[in-house]
Parts: structure tokens; C-alpha cells; sequence
């Protein structure tokens, strides 16, 4: 499809004009796929939602009737991991299904190579015959393209944060009248690209990003009654008294103190219900745009993809926000429908190990498309016919956004979570953590001193160590992520890790 024609359609669908004449249908790319037998996708994404906002993953405070549905419809994946939990990172990882050190974009790094992104799941789609549409918050900046509308056929998008105010999102303001609240806008915005996209001999790919739950809680008041009064089981690893066995490290960020800036310990109730009440708008979204696919008639040949794009720390262990490694940040949501596996309605849990860099593998595969040799990550659809096979082996989790002593990587198996905080001055020493996240789901025991668990803890150096040589074989040579081969690997002493805390100057890439 050209731009010309990319343009009509978006000019079409902004006025409301629901009739698109025949010399816009022409397809002028090359088409790989029958539109008759390909399936639509819908990835639905929030922004900073927990495991612990939705009723299905077991938290009895929170409604969330269309995402419970979608579990039971579906299956509902329980180890499922962002591999950066911060906004810009993780939506490279989905758009391009390969880690941070390869997609060379996050926040205090630099914008995506207009190279990567060419290897995205949206152009491979669309270049494969796939009307794409996206809205909500890209979050991230390509060189060259700015926020890439021209390679979506239906736009409504927007740059840095976006708002929750419709009226201010300029690519939403037609939305503004009946929903002045973004979450629900969006969800009319897919509504209309359902009605439109059915229309055609094609199959489509609708993108939504929500900027809801994230901060500053700005929930839509039509839902103040939803937790009004209403008082939450905190959980058992809150509050300071279990952060003493975490890393010194990871209390140098703004992690820490948010525990006490946003409330958490003196207003625990009215802050939960202000997230919460954002989780559930997002929940109506859901219900509105499977109702629109229902009834258009093609809810029968639509996979629903649901998730985050970090998790978040409302409180344990003593800290807020996201970032770190810990389970509340680094694990979210993740409920996959596709209505034609034989798995449905039987309410399968999904215990694999699976994350972010693994969306765009599977999209392409349900458009009947291999993934390119790059991508990181590995198709989820095999575990969507047999749950309990499959999975990562391990996977790595980053950060190097905020204070360096923060900067770290991590190791994940199916059973364990292993962390290097590789920084040490005067004040803290280089530690490691090792926690069994099937047994102690809390983190509430740091086993690296525990002389039992001692063959574990070597095997998991192990494997952070091929973590850290993937790093250094495949890092890109801009943006600032070529010294942390050198600043992660645990046997190279802090004396020679000096020359490397230095910010690196921004080099070209060849």
C-alpha cells in the first residue's frame, strides 16, 4: 500500500466517512497473505498495570470483568516478563521482539535506528497485505520518521505521554465530545477501525497503547463509584521492613523514596483506588472493542492479546514505581485469545517462561510470517495449543535508565531470578541476588548467601555470564550500550570498571 493511499484512508476515517470507494481498496504491495483465511489481530497494552490490578491473577479487591473473561476465553500466562520495564524500552522490545542492547532505544539513551524499526511487526504486516492501525502513546521516537504515522493505514497516536485528556491528544479530538477521558477514546477509536477494516478484503492489526494506569492517577470520573470507600488487602511483602534484604543498589533510584512521595505508606487505600479505577476503565475498553468484534461478525477469526508494558511497585518492599527487577515491576499481565486454538474456555494457565520481545515473533507467525533472524524473542502460539512446553529457558532482564549504581542485568529462568548490582563505592559493596520466584513469589529470601543453595547460585552465574556475552557480541555501537558488556560482567574488578562509568559519547552507526 503506498502513501497515497495510506493518506486516504486516514483522511477518510478521521471524518467518519465510513464508505471507502474502490480506488482506494486497490492493494499495491505485495500481498503473502489471503485475507479469508489470515486472522485480524488486536494488541491491547497499558502502561504500568500489575499482575496484582486484575481479578484473575488472583487479587478478590478489583473488578475486571472483560479481563477475567478474556482468561477464561483464552489462556492466561503467569511467568510473563518485560525485559525493561520502562515505557520507551518495552515498546521497543514489542515493536521489534529484540532486546534493549539491539533495539539501541530507551529513555537517557537515544531514539530507535530507522534500520530496526523497518524490521517492526507494523511494517512487516503491512507490507505483507495487513491494514495496521495504532493509537494511544507510541513511545518512542524513530529517526528520520518521527512517531512513523505514515506506516499505519489508521492513526491515533501521539507523542511522549500523550494525555488523559482527549481533547489534547490532537489525533483523538474527534472522540473528545463523548469520551473526554483517552481510555475510553481509544476504545472508540478501535471500534471504528473494526467497522471500517471488516469492510475489506484484507486482514488488520489494531494497536492500542493506553496511557492509564500511569502517573499522575488521573482516573475517568465517570467510574468514581467503582472503589469509592473501598479499603484493599495490602500485600504481605509491603512496606520498609521487607526491603532490608534488598540490594543498597536499588534503593538509589527513585524507586525508594516514591514509596513515601506517592503515599503509599500513609494513604494506601485512596491510592490504590485511583489506580485501580484506571485499570477498570481500560477493562470497559476491552469489553467495547470485543462487543464491536462480535458484532461485526469476525470476532471468530480475531486473536485479543492483552498486556503491559512494565509492571509496577505500589508499595512492597518499600518502594513505588518500576524499573527494577523485582516481580511487581518486571512481571505483567499477559491473556491470549485466539479463537481458533482448542484450548478455549477451559481456563488454561500458562507457568512457561515468556516475555515482551516475544510479541512480535508470535504476531507475525498468526499472519502467517516468519520472523526475521534478529528478533530475540520466540512465537508464543505453540503454548496457546500446549501450555506446558515451550518457554524460554532463560531470558534477561535490564535496566540503564536513572542513576548508575541502579544499572543493572538479571538473569531469569522459569524458577529463578538472579541479579548482579555489579556497582560498589565507599558507601555499598557489589552484591548478588538470587531469588526462587516459584516458591517464594514474594522475594522475600535473598538465597545468594545460603551455603544449600550454593550449586543453584553457581548456575545461575553461569547464566548471567551467557547473558552478558550476548550483550557484548550483539550490542549496538550507538547510544551508549557498548561499556555495559564490560560494567555487567561480574569477574572484571570495579578498579577496571573506572574508565567505564563515564557516559559514552554518541557514535554513528556504520
Amino acid at each position: 500500500m503506498n502513501h497515497h493511499r495510506a493518506l486516504i484512508l486516514g483522511v477518510l476515517f478521521a471524518c467518519g466517512t465510513f464508505g471507502i470507494p474502490a480506488s482506494a481498496q486497490q492493494n499495491e504491495r505485495t500481498e503473502t497473505n489471503n485475507a479469508k483465511t489470515s486472522p485480524n489481530i488486536v494488541f491491547l497494552f497499558a502502561d504500568d498495570q500489575s499482575t496484582y490490578s486484575v481479578g484473575c491473577y488472583g487479587n478478590q479487591d478489583v473488578l475486571t470483568p472483560n479481563m477475567d473473561q478474556l482468561a477464561r476465553d483464552g489462556v492466561l500466562f503467569d511467568k510473563h516478563y518485560n525485559t525493561t520495564a520502562i515505557c520507551m524500552a518495552s515498546r521497543a522490545n514489542v515493536f521489534t521482539g529484540m532486546y534493549e542492547y539491539k533495539t539501541g532505544c530507551n529513555f537517557e539513551h537515544g531514539n530507535m535506528r530507522e534500520e530496526v524499526w523497518a524490521k517492526s511487526y507494523p511494517v512487516l504486516l503491512r507490507e505483507a497485505g495487513y491494514l495496521t492501525a495504532f493509537a494511544g502513546k507510541f513511545g518512542l521516537v524513530v529517526d528520520g520518521k518521527g512517531l512513523c504515522e505514515d506506516d499505519f493505514d489508521f492513526w491515533g497516536g501521539g507523542p511522549g505521554q500523550t494525555n488523559y485528556a482527549t481533547a489534547k491528544n490532537e489525533s483523538m479530538r474527534k472522540y473528545a465530545k463523548q469520551y473526554p477521558h483517552s481510555t475510553l477514546s481509544y476504545a472508540a477509536f478501535g471500534k471504528g477501525v473494526i467497522r471500517e477494516a471488516s469492510k475489506q478484503d484484507q486482514p488488520f492489526c489494531l494497536s492500542i497503547s493506553f496511557k492509564a494506569p500511569h502517573k499522575p492517577a488521573t482516573p475517568d470520573p465517570r467510574f468514581d463509584h467503582v472503589y469509592a470507600g473501598k479499603q484493599f488487602t495490602k500485600p504481605l511483602n509491603f512496606g520498609r521492613e521487607y526491603s532490608k534484604h534488598m540490594a543498597p543498589q536499588s534503593k538509589l533510584g527513585r524507586q525508594y523514596p516514591r514509596f513515601s512521595e506517592w503515599k503509599y505508606d500513609t494513604d494506601y487505600d485512596g491510592e490504590m483506588a485511583k489506580y485501580h479505577q484506571q485499570v477498570y476503565a481500560i477493562d470497559v475498553a476491552l469489553g467495547m472493542i470485543r462487543d464491536e468484534l462480535k458484532a461485526q461478525g469476525i470476532a471468530d477469526n480475531t486473536v485479543v492479546i492483552y498486556t503491559s508494558d512494565n509492571g509496577y511497585i505500589c508499595g512492597s518492599h518499600g518502594y513505588g514505581s518500576k524499573v527494577l527487577p523485582m516481580e511487581e515491576s518486571s512481571r505483567v499481565p499477559l491473556i491470549i485469545y485466539d479463537p481458533r486454538s482448542p484450548l478455549n474456555g477451559q481456563q488454561h494457565r500458562c507457568n512457561e517462561l515468556t516475555g515482551n520481545i516475544d510479541f512480535a515473533p508470535t504476531i507475525l507467525e498468526f499472519a502467517g510470517l516468519p520472523a526475521p533472524s534478529n528478533m530475540d524473542g520466540k512465537s508464543l502460539i505453540k503454548l496457546l495449543r500446549s501450555p506446558e512446553q515451550d518457554g524460554h529457558e532463560q531470558m534477561s532482564f535490564i535496566n540503564v535508565f536513572g542513576p548508575l549504581p541502579t544499572h543493572s542485568l538479571t538473569c531469569l529462568t522459569k524458577r529463578y531470578k538472579y541479579t548482579c548490582w555489579w556497582y560498589g563505592d565507599d558507601q555499598m559493596q557489589p552484591t548478588e541476588e538470587l531469588f526462587d520466584t516459584q516458591n517464594d513469589p514474594l522475594e522475600l529470601v535473598n538465597l545468594a548467601s545460603d551455603s544449600e543453595s550454593s550449586a543453584v547460585l553457581e548456575t545461575m552465574r553461569t547464566r548471567y555470564d551467557e547473558e552478558v556475552a550476548k550483550w557484548k557480541q550483539q550490542a549496538v555501537n550507538y547510544n551508549d550500550y557498548q561499556r555495559y558488556g564490560t560494567l555487567f560482567d561480574r569477574t572484571i574488578s570495579m578498579d577496571d570498571k573506572q574508565p567505564f562509568l563515564k557516559r559514552q559519547a554518541k557514535r554513528k552507526s556504520k
